[in-house]
């Protein structure tokens, strides 16, 4: 069976599974891809309730660090490279939207960069730990896929303000029709995991909006390392919700 294209775009795009494109994307193949994130992020999940069932005998100290180790192998921290440089250029920009962006294209993470990553990866840790402890499995599935159905309303909603490169076509080609319904369906389908569910998604839209009110009042909008951030900061919050209801 053959699949789509647009889902092979994102495949590549959010994770290092080995995937060959046919070729290069027209700009619209990479706008549609955007519908297919929500999938990505089940799979990457799937992948590490599989890897949870494997490893069902370990301490759960062991399996948190094992399972946080494929998450971030799985998508070669490509998110984590967007936090650790959104978080250098929001300190280091000192409020001016020029150096902050200047900032945000430089390569070398920064201090303030690391010093956000370790604390995150604690977090997340931690929170893993508590949830494997209490077997909540359901967290590992939550988290990546409520993560990168948030990317889509992100670029929906948020005006991209990077000229050039796949963020731009995105931002240009994404399918404003189906992308609210996309979205509807992300959340009755969240909704069937119960209460829980509904304390995630109250979380990850008040995250969202702020996120989204501080890139309008610094930037006017978003870009590529700011998406990445609104990932790693929405599976963080995720998991803290769970492990802590």
């Amino acid at each position: 069976m053959r699949l789509p294209l647009a889902l092979l775009i994102a495949v590549q795009f959010l994770t290092r599974l080995p995937v060959r494109l046919p070729g290069m994307p027209e700009p619209q193949q990479l706008g549609r891809s955007l519908l297919w994130y929500p999938l990505v992020g089940l799979l990457l999940g799937g992948a590490l309730c599989g890897l949870h069932w494997l490893l069902k005998d370990t301490p759960a100290l062991l399996q948190a660090a094992l399972l946080l180790a494929m998450w971030v192998l799985a998508t070669g921290a490509l998110h984590l490279d967007g936090l650790a440089d959104t978080a250098d250029a929001w300190v280091g920009g000192m409020g001016d939207r020029q150096r902050t962006l200047a900032i945000m294209k430089d390569p070398y993470c920064g201090p303030v960069g690391v010093v956000v990553l370790v604390l995150l990866l604690l977090l997340k840790f931690a929170a893993l730990v508590v949830l494997l402890e209490h077997d909540q499995w359901p967290a590992l599935l939550l988290a990546p896929w409520l993560a990168r159905a948030l990317l889509p309303l992100l670029f929906l909603s948020t005006p991209y303000v990077r000229a050039g490169g796949l963020g731009q076509a995105l931002a240009e080609h994404l399918p404003r029709r189906e992308l609210p319904w996309l979205v509807g369906a992300q959340v009755l389908a969240m909704l069937l995991f119960g209460w829980p569910a509904v304390f995630i998604l109250l979380g990850a839209g008040l995250l969202l909006i702020g996120l989204r009110r501080a890139l309008l009042t610094r930037l006017g909008g978003t870009t590529g390392d700011t998406a990445g951030a609104l990932v790693e900061l929405s599976e963080c919050l995720v998991l803290l919700i769970l492990a802590l209801i």
